[in-house]
Order: C-alpha cells, then sequence, then structure tokens
C-alpha cells in the first residue's frame, strides 16, 4: 500500500513552517493517541503515520530531501542533500521517544506542572486558594458594610522565614531530578514523565527541616482579616481577596481567598435582581372606597402610596429609585408594591349586619364576580346540550 504525503499526513501545506508544522503534529497527536480512541482500531495505525510524518518534516535536511524524492529519499539506499547515504536519515517509521518528546510538554505541560527543559529548579509551589462564605442582611447588601472575619489559614513559618530549613537556610536542588521535578523513563514505545518521588515535584530538598513547620515552610493559623463589602451584592456575588489564601510550600506565593456572599431572606422585602417586592395588606374599605396607606423602605424610611378605588388583591404600585442599589453602575431599582386585600374576621352583630345590608344593595358592583358566573352558567347550559 503505498504512503501517503507526509503533508496531507498533518494536514499543511508543503512550505509551512517549523511551528506550523509542529502545531499541526501536536494536533494530531492529541486527536489519534491510542489512549483516546480504544474503540477505533485505525487510531494506532495513524498515530504512528503521523508520528512517522514529524520525525521527517520536523529536520531540516530529512525535510529538504523529502521535499525532493517524496518517500524515495529514505529508501533504497537514496541519499539525502548533505551526503549521508542509505538511511541516513533514519527510517520512514521514525522513532516515537525522538519526535514525542518535542512536543510532549505542550501536550501535557500543565497537567504535568509546566515545561521539563527549565533549568535553575522549579519555582516553589503556589499556595491553594481558599473559599469563606459570608451571610449579609438584605439591610448590610443595601448599604454595605466593612467586616471582620476569622479565616483558618496557613501562613509562611516565622521560625524559618517560609523556607522550610532551619534557621531560614536555602533548600538544594533535588539530586534524582536536577531541579526539575520530574523523572523521565521509557517503557517500551513510550517515554513517561512522572513527578519526582524523591522531591514531590518541588526541585528541591531540605537537608536539615524547620523543627516547627517541619520543612513545609508554612504553619496553621487563624487570621483576622476585614472585608469590604460593596452596596449592592447579592446571593452568589464573589469577593477576591489577592494573596490572602493559603501560604505556598516553601516561600510560594501565596492563593487567593474568595469571599461568597449569600443574602439573608428579609420578613418584609422580597429580592429580584434590583428591585423590592413588599406586600402590604390593606382593609376592604380602603380598597373599595381608595386611600393612602404608609409603607416601609430598605433604607429605615417611610413613603406614602394612594391606593385607587376599587383596587383589587395583588394590584402593584411602583415606587421609583427604592430598590437595591446598582453594584456595578446604572441606576438603583425600584420598590414594588403589592396590594392585599384583606377580609375582616371576629365581626360584631352590628357590622355582620351591615355587611349583609351592604350585600343586598351590591348586585351591580361587583364586575369580576358577574363575568364569572355568568360564564359558569353558560358552561353548564352547553353541557346540558
Amino acid at each position: 500500500m503505498a504512503k501517503r504525503d507526509y503533508y496531507d499526513v498533518l494536514g499543511i501545506a508543503k512550505g509551512a513552517s517549523p511551528d506550523e508544522i509542529k502545531k499541526a503534529y501536536r494536533t494530531k497527536a492529541k486527536e489519534l493517541h491510542p489512549d483516546r480512541n480504544s474503540d477505533n482500531p485505525k487510531a494506532e495505525a495513524q498515530f504512528k503515520e503521523a508520528n512517522a510524518a514529524y520525525e521527517v518534516l520536523k529536520d531540516a535536511d530529512k525535510k529538504a530531501a523529502y521535499d525532493r524524492y517524496g518517500h524515495a529519499a529514505f529508501e533504497g539506499g537514496m541519499g539525502g542533500s548533505n551526503g549521508r547515504a542509505g538511511g541516513g536519515f533514519g527510517s520512514g517509521q521514525g522513532d516515537f521517544s525522538s519526535a514525542f518528546s518535542d512536543v510532549f510538554d505542550d501536550l501535557f505541560g500543565d497537567f504535568m506542572g509546566g515545561r521539563g527543559g527549565q533549568t535553575g529548579g522549579r519555582r516553589a509551589a503556589r499556595g491553594s486558594d481558599l473559599r469563606y462564605n459570608l451571610r449579609v442582611t438584605l439591610e448590610d447588601a443595601f448599604s454595605g458594610l466593612q467586616k471582620s472575619i476569622n479565616v483558618p489559614t496557613s501562613v509562611a513559618c516565622d521560625a524559618c522565614s517560609g523556607s522550610g530549613a532551619e534557621g531560614g537556610g536555602e533548600p538544594s536542588t533535588c539530586p534524582t531530578c536536577s531541579g526539575m521535578g520530574k523523572v523521565r523513563a521509557q517503557q517500551g514505545f513510550f517515554t513517561v514523565e512522572r513527578t519526582c518521588p524523591t522531591c514531590s515535584g518541588l526541585g528541591q530538598i531540605i537537608k536539615n527541616p524547620c523543627t516547627k513547620c517541619r520543612g513545609a515552610g508554612r504553619v496553621e493559623k487563624e487570621r483576622t482579616l476585614s472585608v469590604n463589602i460593596p452596596a449592592g451584592v447579592e446571593t452568589g456575588t464573589r469577593i477576591r481577596l489577592a494573596g490572602e489564601g493559603e501560604a505556598g510550600m516553601r516561600g510560594g506565593p501565596s492563593g487567593d481567598l474568595y469571599i461568597f456572599i449569600e443574602v439573608k431572606e428579609h420578613d418584609l422585602f422580597e429580592r429580584d435582581g434590583a428591585n423590592l417586592f413588599c406586600r402590604v395588606p390593606v382593609s376592604m374599605s380602603t380598597a373599595a372606597l381608595g386611600g393612602s396607606i404608609e409603607v416601609p423602605t430598605i433604607d429605615g424610611g417611610r413613603g406614602r402610596v394612594q391606593v385607587p378605588a376599587g383596587s383589587q388583591s395583588g394590584r402593584q404600585m411602583r415606587l421609583r429609585n427604592k430598590g437595591m442599589p446598582p453594584l456595578r453602575g446604572g441606576g438603583a431599582g425600584d420598590m414594588i408594591i403589592e396590594l392585599a386585600v384583606e377580609t375582616p374576621v371576629n365581626l360584631t352583630s352590628r357590622q355582620k349586619e351591615l355587611l349583609r345590608e351592604f350585600e343586598d344593595l351590591s348586585e351591580n358592583n361587583n364586575p369580576e364576580s358577574s363575568t364569572f358566573f355568568s360564564s359558569v352558567k353558560s358552561f353548564w347550559d352547553s353541557m346540558k346540550g
């Protein structure tokens, strides 16, 4: 079976740059890796084909020979442009370890903790981010506040200044990984990279650990922090305090502290974004005749609302700009007043007498009832038919 053109295998043009070739191979390697394609029997062969193509095209001399002679440059003793003869460029199958190691860090660098080619040791490990759940009242969310919180965390050890070494001495380079934090081992077809077992990936070891922190460079401690809660926060708002998280290992940078806000439910107001809803009971007579009622506002003040005559339960009225302030710009929300017409209870004999008299005189004063029962009568008549 004829071999496919190496440029077609990687999906690139013949004039592709070295960076484009490497990027194309990296994409193919991710796509076709056998570990990701257990249900595709052709994946392994395609993976090897892409590897062979990259092994040739990544090398300037091999690429020049291939561009001139094609696959024949590596078969039957064809010589290369540099004078090497008979397979001087290697077989077309290529060596997996050589090709794959060039892009190993690009494929798995983030997962394995960074590129392995760096010198001078790995950077000390960054501390973990911390989360703190803070409950505030609706009034606090309206006005904002400054609040002190106690956070259990890890802080830099003062005995060793965070280095982890007794007396603040400097750690030494790990002899196993030469400061890389990881080691490589050849396992047949694959080159496997693992975290260094001696230094646990830090690239450094401590010969004389600090007795207070036992070489970690940090100790457990509860810290008191002052947090500024801006006006307008709501449940789910996240506040980031940079560098206030857990201290890093052996002098590494600290993580961040994230404050997650939860606003408590209120007895009077219900929040919907920037708007506030307040359900206000009104007497039957006020709803029928109209009148003025006094309502509370979230800032602790009072507002007056005019109830139109003939108002029904559920009717809403709006107080402009009496809702919650904006967290990120824009105007304040509104306060929505929802009327709840209240039916009187514990009536006296005289009140009952007056209501019955009122009922007898209310034949044309209940339009909703009239409409409803008219529809009911029509429904029953249709069912009889």
